[in-house]
C-alpha cells in the first residue's frame, strides 16, 4: 500500500531516513525537470536537485502543510536554480547557450533534426531573456503544469502577482519567438 504524503513527510521529520528516500523519489523527477528548464544543462540540473533535497532534508523541521510538500520543493528548487543562475551569470556575464535538441519523431530525418534543434534554441534563448520571475512562473506553468495557486505558493507571490508573471512571460515570448512562427 502506497504510503501517503503527509504521512511519509511526519516519519521524514521525526527522523526515518527511509520516509525522506520516498519523498525523494516520489519528487525527484518533477524537481529536475524544473531545473533542467530553469539551467538548460543536465549536469547543471542534477547538482541543484542534489542541493534542493539537501536543503529540504536539513529544513523539514520548518515545513508546515499548509501547501504541498511539493510546492514546498519547488520554492526551493525554484529558488536555488535562481541563485544558481545569478551566480553563473555573474561568473560568464550571459546566460548559458547549452541547450539540448529536442527531437519529437523517434527517428527523424537530418533536416528535422536540424530544425528541430534551432526552435529548442529560439526557445532558450527567448526564456533567457524573461525576467527570473517570468521565467520561473512560465516554466511552472506551461511545462510542470502547476496551477495558479501553486505557482503563488512556490514563488512567495500572490494569486494575481503570479498570473501577471505568467501573462508577462507569454507576451513577451509571443513577441519574441514572432519571427520564427511566420517563418513557417
Amino acid at each position: 500500500m502506497e504510503e501517503t504524503e503527509l504521512a511519509a513527510v511526519a516519519r521524514a521529520q521525526a527522523g526515518d531516513s527511509d520516509a525522506f528516500r520516498v519523498l525523494v523519489e516520489r519528487h525527484g523527477r518533477s524537481v529536475f525537470r524544473l531545473a533542467f528548464r530553469m539551467t538548460g544543462n543536465e549536469q547543471d540540473a542534477e547538482d541543484i536537485v542534489q542541493e534542493t533535497f539537501l536543503r529540504a532534508y536539513k529544513q523539514l523541521n520548518r515545513y508546515e502543510n499548509r501547501a504541498g510538500f511539493g510546492t514546498w520543493l519547488y520554492r526551493i528548487a525554484a529558488n536555488y536554480s535562481l541563485d544558481f543562475l545569478r551566480s553563473r551569470k555573474s561568473k560568464h556575464n550571459e546566460s548559458g547557450d547549452e541547450m539540448l535538441a529536442a527531437v519529437a519523431s523517434p527517428s527523424p530525418g537530418p533536416e528535422r533534426t536540424l530544425l528541430s534543434g534551432q526552435v529548442q534554441v529560439c526557445v532558450e534563448q527567448a526564456l533567457s531573456e524573461l525576467s527570473q520571475q517570468e521565467r520561473t512562473a512560465f516554466v511552472l506553468r506551461h511545462y510542470e503544469g502547476l496551477s495558479i495557486e501553486e505557482i503563488s505558493g512556490a514563488l512567495g507571490l500572490s494569486g494575481n502577482a503570479a498570473k501577471h508573471s505568467i501573462f508577462r512571460a507569454v507576451q513577451k515570448l509571443r513577441k519574441m519567438l514572432e519571427p520564427l512562427v511566420g517563418a513557417r
